[in-house]
């Protein structure tokens, strides 16, 4: 098989024994590890509620597709956990101001726990 490890300085490093991303195929298709709240700069939680926590992860995607040289517009999958599933409509909102036209396929589940103690992860899953 042919793949890369992806990994930028801009986003967070990885809490464990996983990559920030992985590119296949002559670089075609890109899987993201789920990220979480973290800030790049310190490595911990950010401080804020599930809605910060969202943004601060859209940042962290961000620096990750950019490093690839891609946006949110090449994202074709995304998965949401929540710990709490009713702060969907309030991740959907923060979720929504990064798509502006043709979302990708999502899923959305309730877990019992995330690293860290997180109220929200999403992992992502692009095409160039």
């Amino acid at each position: 098989m042919n793949k890369e490890v992806i990994c930028t300085s801009k986003a967070p490093k990885a809490l464990g024994p996983y990559s920030q991303g992985i590119a296949v195929k002559n670089h075609e298709t890109f899987y993201f590890s789920g990220q979480i709240a973290l800030d790049p700069a310190t490595g911990q939680l950010i401080n804020g509620d599930v809605k910060k926590q969202t943004a601060q992860i859209f940042d962290n995607l961000n620096a990750i597709l950019s490093s690839q040289g891609m946006t949110t517009e090449n994202i074709v999958k995304t998965t949401v956990y929540l710990t709490d599933i009713n702060d969907f409509a309030i991740v959907n909102e923060e979720y929504a101001h990064h798509f502006s036209c043709d979302p990708p396929a999502r899923s959305c589940v309730q877990v019992a726990a995330l690293p860290a103690g997180a109220a929200v992860e999403i992992e992502v899953i692009a095409y160039k």
